[in-house]
């Protein structure tokens, strides 16, 4: 017995197979030849605004599952809005500007960049960037991502860049702007000056030194009945070729510090108490005791010691970078060779 005519199942057109391959393509081409973003702003015209700019990918290669992981959730936030009764806007953009794209160009043409003037770079740079926005474009839009993709913003535009000059001078009009010395990274073989999202760290073996500073101003601090042409602070450090940028020496105001002293040679070494027993260890000193003083660092500040070998003079300044992990506690500083450096120095 025929028991389907006795059922009443709904009807839909539904395919039954995904058969994606060539059903995304066809959707896609529906969703373009019938406008379906344009039409979705047109239904929810003056109602609250939510509106995404991009934050923009770089134009210098294929997406990849970053991107499209991306993509994806801004998708999402921008389509939840839309359905909440926003007029929800996705504005996608590229970044256009940087040495990615640069490197990029001479490294494909084989061409020395001394060899082209500043304009003629820029414009390889600008034909790169322009190739790269339309194959992610198409790529975005292949993974189905709605967005005002005939007017993305892009980084290269006159307009834009105009723009950011504006704000910049209304900046600097109102005082923000200012000259001064900044600690950058370089690179040697782009000579520029790069961001620390373009630094990479490579893992390596460096020599290490323990250095003697001779006590220039004890502000009172050094150990009572003592010679002070035997009284130092004793840094640690892994770039002994700075050890001739040396400006300061950093402590820790949280820390406790003591003097060591070393009974063979009768001398007075300055020290974090808890860093001082292995300190003192690899550099072969057994015979010491540690005074009954424990000073904070915060009392050492605008002590002076000089310059192991310079005519200079190198002041003690607090500095939260100070860790207990190795060394002495006591760091030394050279504002030319480091960010955390320059920026202690600077206040």
């Amino acid at each position: 017995m025929d028991y389907s005519k006795t059922l009443h199942l709904p009807q839909t057109d539904f395919p039954m197979r995904g058969n994606l391959p060539e059903r995304e393509p066809e959707m896609l081409t529906f969703w373009q030849e019938h406008h379906i973003y344009e039409k979705g702003l047109e239904q929810r015209d003056g109602a609250p605004k939510f509106i995404l700019h991009d934050g923009p990918p770089y134009a210098n290669g294929k997406i990849h599952i970053g991107h499209a992981l991306n993509k994806t959730l801004k998708d999402i936030i921008v389509k939840y809005h839309s359905m909440t009764g926003h007029y929800s806007r996705y504005i996608p953009g590229w970044d256009t500007h940087g040495l990615p794209i640069e490197h990029a160009v001479l490294k494909d043409s084989g061409i020395d960049r001394n060899s082209l003037t500043p304009l003629e770079l820029r414009r390889k740079c600008l034909e790169y960037a322009k190739k790269w926005i339309a194959i992610q474009k198409s790529d975005f839009i292949r993974i189905g991502v709605m967005g005002d993709w005939d007017h993305p913003y892009v980084t290269y535009d006159p307009n834009l860049e105009a723009r950011e000059l504006e704000v910049f001078g209304k900046m600097a009009s109102k005082g923000y702007i200012y000259k001064g010395k900044k600690a950058v990274y370089w690179c040697p073989h782009c000579e520029t000056a790069l961001a620390e999202a373009e630094i990479e760290y490579k893992d390596r073996k460096s020599p290490s030194i323990y250095v003697k500073f001779p006590v220039a101003d004890d502000k009172g601090l050094a150990p009572a009945g003592a010679d002070l042409s035997k009284v130092f602070a004793v840094i640690w450090t892994t770039t002994p070729w700075t050890i001739p940028a040396n400006m300061a020496i950093c402590v820790n105001p949280k820390f406790e510090y003591v003097w060591i002293h070393a009974h063979e040679t009768d001398e007075y070494y300055l020290m974090a108490k808890e860093l001082a027993p292995a300190a003192l260890s690899a550099c072969h000193i057994d015979d010491y005791d540690m005074g009954d003083r424990v000073m904070a660092g915060s009392e050492l500040e605008l002590m002076t010691f000089h310059h192991p070998f310079l005519d200079r003079l190198s002041p003690v300044l607090e500095g939260n970078h100070v860790t207990l992990d190795v060394g002495t506690g006591c760091v030394h500083t050279a504002p030319g060779h480091g960010i955390d450096d320059f920026e202690v120095v600077q206040k």
